[in-house]
């Protein structure tokens, strides 16, 4: 086994906008140590192929679907979908990896695959306009709604929250065995950048007391609760580098093949960011979620401290 997969130089632009981005750029925010052959790595980061591509591959250094999903499980995956965009304006996560993935769980004997998000614009136009919906449908998965009080029964506690302690949380995130976390990377302007953590607040009902509050805070309390995803997998084809979380147009966006999947949430987020900083400078210390998320032992943003395996294909 080499000791690391290094990441051939090559130039990808925005649409609209004369931005690049090496494939060494990667490498270079990912820095650490070799993974040996007998313990997986604890992140991965695939680069230069299509979202089906890099998830499969993803999925095969961390061990197979099957690491993650059992026979007869219920299974979520909630991806961001809040934004009345096509997949080219990057508002949300690539309807390809949701497709992808949700296959993936079914033939790893999944009961039921159900995937859901909390919009900000109309639900309808969300799930139609991301290609989420029919992609969904298509794979044999089931995509409800998120937009009513209704669907948000149960009201879960967070003893180790600091600012949020309690919060309602969706029926089917209750309901279920397991969650994958699939966000997009993007610009936010109230949280500065929108990623694995962020991407709790569409399992909740009541996000006003996020941002009545300390919002960086309060996403670092609600990841806080009890049931975590089995895998944060961050979907970086397109990034939104810009006037997130909506954007504005093509301008906004840069298309540079990634994906980042990974059990550690903080770490995810702080490799994400990193890779985000390729495109557009952003301190950690303005993500006060990751560090905030760090002190409440939900991660690392030490990635020296952890096994990455990066892959160029």
């Amino acid at each position: 086994m080499k000791r690391r997969d290094f990441l051939r130089t090559g130039a990808v632009a925005s649409a609209g906008a004369a931005l690049t981005l090496n494939f060494n750029g990667l490498q270079a925010a990912l820095a650490s140590h070799a993974v040996s052959v007998e313990k997986a790595p604890e992140l991965v980061a695939i680069m230069g192929g299509e979202p089906e591509e890099m998830l499969d591959q993803a999925l095969k250094e961390l061990g197979g679907i099957g690491k993650f999903v059992k026979q007869g499980q219920k299974v979520v995956i909630k991806p961001n979908i809040g934004w009345d965009r096509t997949p080219e304006l990057a508002g949300n996560t690539n309807p390809k990896l949701i497709s992808s993935l949700v296959k993936k769980c079914l033939e790893a004997g999944a009961q039921k695959v159900t995937v859901f998000d909390h919009t900000c614009d109309n639900w309808q136009k969300c799930y139609a306009s991301s290609g989420i919906e029919s992609a969904v449908k298509a794979a044999g998965g089931t995509i409800v709604p998120a937009n009513d009080e209704r669907y948000y029964s149960s009201e879960i506690t967070l003893p180790s929250g600091v600012t949020l302690k309690k919060a309602k949380i969706h029926e089917a995130m209750i309901d279920a065995d397991i969650w994958f976390n699939v966000p997009i990377l993007k610009n936010h302007g109230g949280a500065k950048l929108s990623c694995a953590m962020k991407n709790y607040m569409g399992i909740v009902w009541d996000r006003r007391i996020f941002h009545q509050n300390d919002l960086q805070q309060c996403i670092a309390d609600i990841c806080t609760w009890t049931k975590k995803p089995v895998l944060n997998i961050v979907d970086a084809y397109r990034i939104m580098h810009q006037n997130g979380p909506q954007g504005k147009s093509a301008a906004d966006v840069a298309t540079v093949k990634s994906l980042i999947a990974s059990t550690d949430i903080v770490a995810a987020d702080t490799a994400a960011l990193r890779f985000f900083n390729q495109v557009k400078k952003l301190d950690i210390e303005a993500v006060g979620h990751i560090g905030k998320g760090e002190s409440l032992k939900l991660g690392t943003t030490d990635l020296d401290k952890i096994g990455i395996k990066r892959v160029k294909l």
